[in-house]
Parts: C-alpha cells; sequence; structure tokens
C-alpha cells in the first residue's frame, strides 16, 4: 500500500477548501495526508483546515504569495508520500479516488498520472454546460483528460500525481503562471518519466461559475499556449490550434456579409449545424434540455475565449515575464 501526499495551493477560497476536506473525509482508502498551502491569501482558510484537524492527516501552511506553482513546489518539499497528488482548491473528490489511483499504481508502475474531471449532480446547469464545453470531444475538451490525446498523456495539475523522484529529478515548476501546468508536463516527459491516465480517478471540477469569468479564464489559457510555446518550440501542435482557426474563420464568414452573400450563408449553415451537434450531444449526455442550450453558449466562450488569447499572446507577449528559475 502506497502513501499519499495530497497538495492544495490556496488563494483567497475558503468555501472551496471546505467543500474539497470534507470529500476527502469520505475516501475509501485513507492512507494519505493533506497539505493545504495558503498563497499570502487575505481570506484565510485555517478556520476551516481547524475544523478537519480531527477527521483528517491535515497540515496548513502559510506563505508569502507567489503565485500557484512555485505554491505547489512549496507543498511538495515538505510532503511526505511515495506519490504527490495535486487538486485545485475547487475540486470535488469521489470516495473512491484513492482506491482506483493505489489499485492502479500497484499494478503499473508510472512516475506521474492524472485523471479527468466531470460535473457532480448538484451542479447548476450553467456549472454542467462549462464543464461539458472543457471536457468534450466536440471542443477543446476533447484533447485534455481523455484516451486519446495528443502525442503521450499530459497530467493537469488540476488533478494529477508525481512520484517523489519526479520532484527530486524536475524540481517541480519553472513557471508560476502563464502555462505552468502544460510546461511541468513537457518536462516530465522530456526527463524520461513515464506518465499515464487513470480514467477512473476523476474529481468533480467547479471550474467557472459565469460566462465571463470563463471567457477571462480561456482568453488566459489561449495566452498561456503560445507562452509555453516559447520554452518548449513546438509544442503547439495543429490541434491546439483550433480555437484559432475558430476565430479566423469567424472573421472571415462575418466579411462575406459584405463581401459575397451566398458564401455568408454557407458559412451560417455550418456554424448552426456545429452547435446543433453540440446542443444535442451535451443534451443527451446531461439528459437535460437546458445544459443543452447552455454547452452552445458556453463552448462558443470556451473557442472565442481561447483564440483570442492566442491572438493577443503573439500581438502583445506579456508570457515571459512570469518565467522564473527556481
Amino acid at each position: 500500500m502506497l502513501f499519499y501526499s495530497v497538495v492544495v495551493p490556496v488563494y483567497n477560497r475558503p468555501q472551496e477548501v471546505a467543500e474539497l476536506l470534507e470529500s476527502l473525509t469520505q475516501q475509501t482508502f485513507t492512507n494519505f495526508e493533506v497539505l493545504i498551502i495558503e498563497d499570502g491569501s487575505t481570506n484565510k482558510c485555517l478556520d476551516v483546515v481547524d475544523t478537519y484537524r480531527s477527521k483528517l492527516n491535515l497540515y496548513y501552511f502559510f506563505k508569502e504569495n507567489s503565485g500557484q506553482g512555485f505554491t505547489r513546489n512549496y507543498g511538495f518539499a515538505k510532503a511526505k508520500g511515495d506519490y504527490i497528488v495535486v487538486f485545485d482548491s475547487d475540486c470535488i473528490i469521489p470516495k473512491d479516488y484513492f482506491k482506483e489511483v493505489d489499485s492502479f499504481l500497484e499494478s503499473n508502475k508510472v512516475d506521474a498520472f492524472g485523471g479527468p474531471d466531470k460535473a457532480h449532480p448538484d451542479f447548476n446547469d450553467l456549472q454542467k454546460a462549462i464543464s461539458y464545453s472543457m471536457t468534450s470531444p466536440l471542443t477543446t475538451g476533447g484533447i485534455r483528460g481523455n484516451k486519446k490525446h495528443v502525442g503521450k498523456f499530459h497530467p493537469r495539475s488540476f488533478n494529477m500525481g508525481i512520484s517523489k523522484e519526479v520532484f527530486e529529478k524536475t524540481q517541480g515548476y519553472k513557471i508560476t503562471r502563464m502555462g505552468e501546468d502544460i510546461e511541468f508536463s513537457i518536462r516530465i516527459l522530456k526527463e524520461g518519466f513515464s506518465t499515464a491516465l487513470i480514467p477512473n480517478a476523476f474529481v468533480y471540477h467547479k471550474r467557472r461559475t459565469s460566462l465571463s469569468q470563463l471567457y477571462k479564464q480561456l482568453h488566459f489559457f489561449g495566452r498561456a499556449r503560445i507562452n509555453v510555446n516559447r520554452f518548449w518550440p513546438g509544442e503547439v501542435k495543429l490541434v491546439h490550434l483550433l480555437p484559432l482557426f475558430f476565430v479566423l474563420g469567424l472573421l472571415v464568414w462575418l466579411s462575406t456579409l459584405w463581401l459575397y452573400m451566398p458564401l455568408f450563408k454557407v458559412g451560417a449553415v455550418l456554424l448552426c449545424l456545429y452547435f446543433t451537434i453540440i446542443f444535442w450531444h451535451s443534451t443527451l449526455k446531461s439528459h437535460n434540455i437546458n445544459v443543452g442550450f447552455l454547452s452552445m453558449i458556453s463552448s462558443f466562450m470556451q473557442l472565442l475565449g481561447y483564440g483570442m488569447g492566442m491572438i493577443a499572446e503573439v500581438i502583445k507577449p506579456r508570457g515571459n515575464q512570469f518565467f522564473a528559475q527556481k
């Protein structure tokens, strides 16, 4: 039986930490510790942590703000586990998560792993729609957290685990923002470590709770993808550019409204067909027609935000300032 260290960076989100810790108390496999690393928050979660000390092998640390990448490194250095598991504070962990992970690792020796994310049944319709757009094979979600992915599996830091050896060799995150999890995954693979997706080790990921927040987050993700390519040229694959092609295609299509109406009508039909497919796919998957309708909107915002972020980072780079060696 392996021992696990859970590292959770937190910045001004005590309510999320309460939900995360509550879910960890329900685990059927309990051979783990939890390290909450407060990253310079003004709205601290210490009171929340104190209510769970008797229920979990739990540690709390407060440090100056340095960004979530370096905050995870702080936790990695203090972890005692054979594997270090990273969760975002807005995750809820199913009760059999560690049972699934331990069972997999006992049979499959890998250095790093990750799992998918899903919408919790208690999420509201918009949260479910956002979860759909972030995980669907009909959007860019199809290249993250699935059995079929681009090249070798790249774990993502909302739900990932690394062995102690991985941290000792890589020294953890080198970018505190703008694609730190992508860069870390790339470096793990380039160091020769093995990775795997554990399909049943999923988490419920809240993500954003409004369309404006979703757009802002995806715009940042688009910038991050371009930023990472500066450090690892060639890591932006054709499939990663799909949101960019979507935005450029949208602009070309809109221009045909004045230039050539028949082409505009063809584009309108294709666009309607695409989002109709998203509507029915989401509706059938969620058994909720309202989620299907909202999924069309969230998918549009996802593609638009990511594509516009890529364009913005090419035109006016901001990413390099976040790069730092530790």
